[in-house]
């Protein structure tokens, strides 16, 4: 699926299930709220927090798909491409950071920093 595609699935969907898109302060404290769930997750299994009872069985590819979801929602009612949109910024950082982070010494390689 293209980030196109994805768009107008999620904007079927809405009109389909959801009646109408909620309006851009509720979607953005939504997005809010689900970016909070994926740092709940990676903090529990990449950092040092330990795992609820509750939070087991919560995937970190759904909580990730929460995100991209209420994403779409906001470019779709804002009106934003997402594919052009991503396009554009791509070019913009390959200007901008064309060799700034092959020049910074923090992202060497692990075995290599250690030296």
């Amino acid at each position: 699926m293209t980030i196109e595609q994805a768009q107008t699935i999620v904007d079927d969907w809405i009109n389909q299930h959801g009646v109408r898109y909620f309006n851009e302060l509720t979607n953005m404290a939504i997005l809010t709220e689900e970016v909070g769930e994926v740092a709940r997750i990676i903090a529990r299994k990449y950092g040092e927090q330990s795992f609820k009872k509750s939070d087991e069985s919560i995937q970190l590819g759904d909580e990730l798909a929460d995100v991209l979801f209420v994403l779409i929602c906001i470019a779709n009612q804002t009106g934003v491409n997402l594919t052009e949109a991503l396009k554009k910024n791509l070019e913009k950082k390959s200007i901008r950071d064309h060799d700034r982070h092959k020049n910074n010494d923090k992202l060497k390689p692990y075995n290599d920093a250690k030296e």
